[in-house]
């Protein structure tokens, strides 16, 4: 028996993944994510009756949800409960030969630890009915597509998607009909009206932008669970430019429509009056061995000075942060990016803390050393004394 119910219905309400604050729990519509969902797996994804499909999740996380839409179009779902990484990198690529899989789901920052590896899914697993490979979670840089296309498959679609919790869906994304290019995501997604706005609130094409959507889209948030007045929404996603849904990413959508996610807006550096993307700093690191994981933040000087760039990375097993390695990350950044992104201190810490989705928490680590988070683990040492920032993890983990 089936119980008819208003569009706007309540589905199920998910978590953000409070990677900039507190998480919102956002009540999301039967029909509204129906109809999204329908149109991304049949149409961006290809899926349909007699395909099999896996994205690597946990059930924190919106691609859960959109994992098990798949059953809308027919497809068999295939999950995987346990660690990607073990016995070893290679337990998704070696599942996905097991079960025959037509596309494989995981995350950005998954495909470049198998990049840093030195993983061969291609050559070390037969591959044949693999035809697409999902990506999300983070921007996926040239490297990552370049892997992608040498290692698992030259005749693949790179799916290279970004959206949100908030839609449970991806806002640009890739399409059977489109070319890939490397470090670019094909297009703006099927009814999303998708813009670059520059501070005045003006399109522009080229230039890195605020991502906003400036129609509705149908899986829009029914609202916040528990407001009531509907204030909490519209000050999450209307306050800077009204009527238009802001999102908290930078984008720059070229002149062919590809569009380029240089990570959340929200959490961007302002040096000395120039704004950058964590995420240019993230793929200028790919290639030292050293460094397994890395986190920058910027502290701004109340005084209107410039401010402190703080760099915290993880090393690979044996490394060591001597002045040989710090000499060779500042040289890096200096030729990759600027003189500006070069920080003024590098700190190892043993690990980087992360939302259960796997996104790196920058912007409440900001707040830490401000005093405005876990209060109980900041100190006014606490940039003098990198171990702060492990006790921060411990306690987010002891909180989760």
């Amino acid at each position: 028996a089936f119980e008819p119910v208003a569009f706007d219905h309540p589905l199920y309400v998910l978590y953000s993944s409070g990677t900039t604050g507190i998480p919102k729990a956002i009540v999301h519509g039967h029909g509204g994510i129906t109809v999204e969902h329908l149109k991304m797996l049949a149409l961006h994804q290809d899926l349909g009756p007699g395909d099999r499909f896996l994205w690597f999740t946990t059930t924190g996380w919106m691609m859960w949800n959109y994992l098990v839409s798949g059953l809308l179009v027919g497809a068999t779902v295939v999950l995987f409960d346990g660690d990607p990484s073990h016995p070893s990198l290679d337990a998704l690529w070696e599942l996905a030969a097991d079960t025959r899989l037509d596309v494989l789901g995981v995350s950005a920052p998954f495909l470049l630890g198998c990049r840093r590896a030195g993983l061969r899914p291609g050559s070390d697993h037969d591959l044949a009915a693999l035809r697409s490979v999902g990506s999300t979670g983070a921007p996926l840089p040239p490297e990552g597509y370049a892997w992608v296309y040498d290692a698992v498959g030259k005749d693949l679609l790179l799916a290279s998607i970004s959206g949100g919790t908030d839609v449970c869906t991806a806002f640009v994304g890739a399409s059977p009909l489109l070319p890939v290019h490397a470090g670019e995501i094909p297009c703006r997604c099927l009814g999303a009206k998708v813009e670059a706005f520059d501070a005045s609130g003006t399109p522009v094409i080229g230039e890195r932008g605020e991502l906003v959507v400036t129609a509705p889209l149908p899986s829009m948030p029914v609202r916040f669970w528990g407001d009531d007045d509907g204030s909490r929404y519209r000050a999450a996603y209307f306050d800077d430019f009204p009527g238009t849904w802001r999102h908290g990413d930078w984008i720059r959508i070229t002149e062919r429509g590809s569009c380029i996610i240089t990570g959340r807006s929200d959490a961007t550096l302002n040096r000395g009056g120039v704004r950058m993307g964590t995420s240019e700093f993230y793929r200028s690191l790919e290639d030292v061995a050293e460094v397994a994981d890395a986190l920058v933040i910027h502290l701004e000087d109340p005084s209107g000075g410039p401010g402190r760039l703080v760099l915290f990375v993880t090393l690979a097993a044996g490394a060591t942060l001597d002045e040989d390695l710090q000499r060779r990350i500042a040289r890096l950044l200096r030729e990759r990016l600027s003189p500006r992104h070069v920080p003024d201190e590098i700190h190892a810490v043993g690990d980087v803390p992360r939302t259960l989705s796997g996104k790196k928490l920058e912007v409440p680590i900001k707040r830490l050393f401000a005093g405005e988070a876990l209060s109980d683990v900041a100190s006014e040492d606490a940039l003098a004394n990198p171990e702060a920032l492990d006790a921060y993890v411990a306690a987010a983990r002891q909180q989760d």
